[in-house]
């Protein structure tokens, strides 16, 4: 009878510890698009957009080269009233393609349908409805 009762002891151990053992994480970058052509990797959204010139509102005209390594466009390079800037990924809190110059003076927001530059200081816009042309 006693070691019926360690038998089952033991077997009770086991379950218990089977259940808590943690489950493996899920893993943090999505690499499957969405259903809209979208990636999401570690919070952060990732569009396939253009390189090349972009047509502003009030005429305004950027260029915009990017590089993208691993499925991630990690910097763009923006051309902008005779001046180039290297802007950086910046990670957003709401997970849309945010860039910055390290002198914090530019930012320019991806968005799958235009995108949209922004005075780093103020954040008031500075050219807004940009679309590839």
């Amino acid at each position: 009878m006693i070691s019926f009762r360690l038998s089952l002891l033991a077997v009770a151990a086991l379950v218990l510890a089977a259940c808590s053992t943690p489950q493996p994480a899920p893993p943090v970058a999505q690499a499957a698009p969405a259903a809209d052509g979208y990636v999401q990797r570690n919070g952060q959204f990732e569009f396939g957009l253009a390189s090349g010139d972009y047509r502003c509102e009030l005429g305004v005209k950027l260029q915009i080269s990017r590089e993208v390594r691993e499925q991630v466009n990690q910097r763009i390079r923006l051309a902008w009233n005779g001046r180039d800037y290297a802007l950086e990924r910046d990670p957003s809190h709401s997970g849309l393609p945010r860039f910055e110059d390290a002198a914090k003076s530019l930012v320019w927001i991806d968005l799958p349908w235009k995108g949209l530059l922004l005075d780093g200081r103020t954040h008031k816009p500075i050219a807004n409805e940009c679309r590839p042309a």
